[in-house]
């Protein structure tokens, strides 16, 4: 393919590098907005406790609201990216990001929290799915593993602003106004996407020869073998990152609120240049035969060692412990462009969204899940910093489960 500069009428192909950095950058601040606003309930959730009486499962519904809404629109955003592109597609759905934000920052109730959640997370759905189905097109197989280990670099940078900035600002705004702040950087970010990044048309091959639906996706043998590490390590990683890390830290540790933040900073400024890393590194190790399946292999199990290192030290573990967790689970997310790579380009938008629908529905299952079993230990007498590590310990056993089926199933994802 050709390396040429993008046009509404340009067909697909590799972009030159100048465009694609312009073009990747563009994506990159939209998903970092995507982060923040994932990640802030963590901040947010002794203000919201407080003022709308929350238990742990009501913070865990409210935080896996975001996740909900977002895996509903993966199957039908899957289609409309193959169909009609990134841009077209990630611009309407950014609209409904702001509507969200709109709806959370006038909220008085808890259903209205949740409904402004489920908005948000359904309106930002695209901000990672649209430049990985635009980069399987448009970059090479090394820097696609490159791109997608910064664009999640990119979603730790919004994480890291879901922390201390937020709890500085709250004081100042409040937390209502600062979702009309947000409201409006996503009207920036549309704007800057409508500028710069490129339309696409398919091509004569992919009309005729690619299938409609998700049939080839589901049956893909190297899909159903990444699901259940994507489901629970990688989905329970970005719960305990968004969310029950925060908590832990203030109903465990005894950290103060603004010692929670502090942690989550640390534990995100970690993170992005843990990603950071692995942008660097990953073209190096492909070249020297550590591909995804090896990495992942080799991985899990430090980080399946540090989640039942820190459920044992129960009330000394703070937000050290948690961020070698997440650090250390971060090999998962090689997964992502590993299942987009054993697809051809023209079901690359499906296969990647209905990963990511696999991803993020583990994410609401281990969020809210966690907040339940909580909750129903407390009733069953356990005190709640047993309640804590019990909770966490089922979800370990599921990790350990999901990590024995990789193992078990022997395919790699040059067979499709």
């Amino acid at each position: 393919m050709n390396k040429t500069a993008p046009s509404a009428s340009h067909q697909p192909g590799l972009l030159d590098k100048k465009v694609a950095i312009v073009v990747f950058l563009a994506f990159a601040a939209t998903y970092t907005i995507s982060a923040l606003v994932r990640a802030i309930i963590a901040t947010l959730s002794p203000v919201l406790s407080q003022e709308f009486s929350l238990q742990s499962r009501d913070l865990g519904l409210l935080a896996g609201g975001y996740f909900l809404g977002f895996a509903a629109t993966q199957l039908p955003l899957g289609t409309w990216l193959d169909r009609h592109g990134p841009k077209r597609v990630i611009m309407c759905f950014l609209a409904v990001a702001v509507a969200g934000c709109l709806a959370f920052s006038v909220a008085t109730s808890f259903a209205g929290l949740l409904l402004g959640r489920i908005l948000i997370g359904m309106g930002v759905s695209a901000c990672l799915m649209a430049p990985l189905s635009g980069f399987r097109r448009w970059l090479g197989a090394p820097s696609l593993l490159r791109a997608n280990s910064w664009m999640l670099m990119s979603g730790s940078l919004g994480m890291l602003a879901s922390t201390l900035p937020v709890q500085w600002l709250l004081p100042l705004v409040g937390w209502r106004a600062l979702f009309w702040v947000l409201a409006g950087l996503v009207v920036v970010a549309m704007a800057v996407i409508a500028l710069v990044v490129p339309l696409w048309t398919k091509d004569a091959a992919e009309k005729t020869d690619t299938p409609d639906g998700y049939a080839e996706v589901w049956k893909n043998r190297y899909f159903q073998k990444m699901s259940p590490l994507a489901f629970f390590n990688y989905g329970g990683l970005v719960a305990v990152q968004t969310l029950w890390a925060g908590p832990w830290m203030v109903k465990v540790a005894g950290y103060t609120p603004l010692e929670a933040a502090a942690g989550l900073f640390y534990l995100n400024a970690v993170m992005l240049l843990t990603f950071w890393g692995w942008g660097l590194v990953n073209p190096r190790l492909a070249r020297a035969g550590w591909h995804t399946d090896r990495l992942i292999t080799c991985g899990v199990p430090v980080s399946l060692i540090a989640l039942a290192a820190n459920i044992w030290g129960g009330a000394s573990t703070g937000w050290l412990g948690w961020t070698i967790f997440c650090m250390t689970s971060t090999v998962i997310s090689l997964s992502q462009p590993a299942v987009g790579m054993a697809f051809k380009p023209a079901l690359a938008g499906r296969a990647l969204s209905a990963f990511n629908l696999v991803i993020f529905s583990g994410v609401f299952i281990v969020q809210w899940g966690i907040g339940l079993l909580v909750d129903a230990f407390a009733v069953l007498g356990l005190a709640r910093v047993a309640s804590f590590q019990a909770s966490f310990g089922v979800y370990l056993c599921c990790s350990i489960a999901a990590y024995a089926y990789f193992l078990r199933t022997k395919v790699d994802n040059s067979e499709s």
